[in-house]
């Protein structure tokens, strides 16, 4: 092992310094490399659709922007660097960073393997700060990151890591939701909305066995839905097909961001059925409460999910051979990618390659 040298480490990236404004290189300072930390040098970073939110700063006042942002949470690269405590990683091991990068670790969330709850809220790859609630985070559309090996994952592959990227969020946030609820052998699941989280809601729950239908309003998907091993298709603007499957589906995870009717998606569960919701919408979605007292439903969210979890879900897709769709663009192409996402032109992630940035 190389032992962490006591300086600040220069990256590159590229940032926005405000809603209305483009993306352009922008060079700053990671913390020096501690005992426990590793430093990455970053492959490929993912485009999530909440980067998206977060730099035109939609999500507020809930989730502020913090400006100049770095994006990116959906990381992947090898490692240049480790402290001399470190034990989990060695130089050249593939490395994921998610959506946090460090938490309180002393909370029940911490301390039961879900940091991404942690009571004093956990320090966020981008747009936060660290747990010292002073020094901002840069995210994954750079260069480099340190971070420290607990809250690191473990890629399990030799070859191209640009589709691996998109699991340290669109993979877990789908994951987590599926695995809770029992999607298996026996049980009908829906995915509404073949995005970038939907697609991989697809390939996970046919993979853990459930029957798969996805739900969209766009029927020229359905070649897709079945091609990631959906069983069905249905199209949400069909009156006739949508009333016909009333009370079908055991649980439904809904990947939309757009803003959309519960209700509609909804009464397509069956007794004691549960929809969880795991895409966010700009605005507050109504709900009339007859569309869950009825048939005794249950509407649950899910954020992304803990280190061990995370690292179970990159194992688990190692095992069944899934990575993401995606389509690799270079950083002067940021701005096109958002535009594209937004329209739903791309199967099904763009991932940015930082190898030259």
């Amino acid at each position: 092992m190389i032992a962490a040298e006591t300086k600040a480490v220069a990256t590159k990236g590229y940032a926005t310094h405000g809603p209305d404004a483009k993306f352009a290189p922008f060079e700053f300072t990671r913390r020096e490399v501690g005992p426990n930390d590793v430093l990455l040098d970053i492959q490929y970073c993912g485009i999530c659709h909440s980067d998206i939110h977060q730099a035109r700063a939609e999500w507020e006042p809930m989730v502020p922007s913090i400006f100049p942002m770095v994006p990116g949470h959906e990381i992947v690269g090898r490692v240049s660097q480790v402290g001399n405590e470190v034990t989990k990683f060695a130089i050249g091991d593939a490395v994921g960073i998610g959506c946090f990068i460090d938490s309180c670790r002393e909370c029940p969330a911490c301390t039961t393997g879900v940091e991404q709850y942690c009571i004093k809220g956990s320090a966020l790859t981008y747009n936060s700060t660290e747990m010292d609630r002073e020094t901002p985070t840069y995210g994954g559309y750079s260069n480099k990151y340190v971070v420290d090996e607990k809250y690191a994952l473990k890629v399990n592959a030799t070859g191209d890591l640009s589709g691996i990227a998109p699991l340290l969020c669109a993979g877990i946030t789908t994951y987590s939701p599926l695995k809770r609820w029992g999607a298996g052998p026996g049980k009908k699941v829906a995915i509404a909305g073949l995005g970038g989280l939907g697609h991989m809601g697809v390939k996970i729950a046919a993979a853990m066995g459930a029957d798969v239908t996805v739900l969209s309003t766009s029927p020229s998907k359905e070649a897709d839905a079945r091609k990631l091993g959906a069983t069905h298709f249905l199209n949400m603007k069909d009156a006739d097909a949508t009333a016909a499957a009333a009370g079908s589906f055991d649980l439904i995870l809904d990947t939309i961001s757009a803003n959309h009717d519960y209700g509609a998606y909804l009464g397509l569960l069956g007794l004691q059925g549960v929809m969880v919701i795991v895409g966010v919408p700009t605005e507050p979605t109504p709900l009339n409460a007859f569309s869950l007292i009825g048939g005794n439903k249950a509407l649950a969210g899910s954020l992304i999910g803990g280190i061990p979890e995370t690292q179970e879900m990159l194992d688990f897709c190692a095992a069944n051979n899934i990575t993401s769709d995606v389509e690799v663009i270079t950083p002067d192409r940021i701005e096109e990618a958002y535009d594209r996402t937004v329209k739903s032109d791309v199967r099904y992630r763009f991932v940015i390659d930082m190898q030259n940035a």
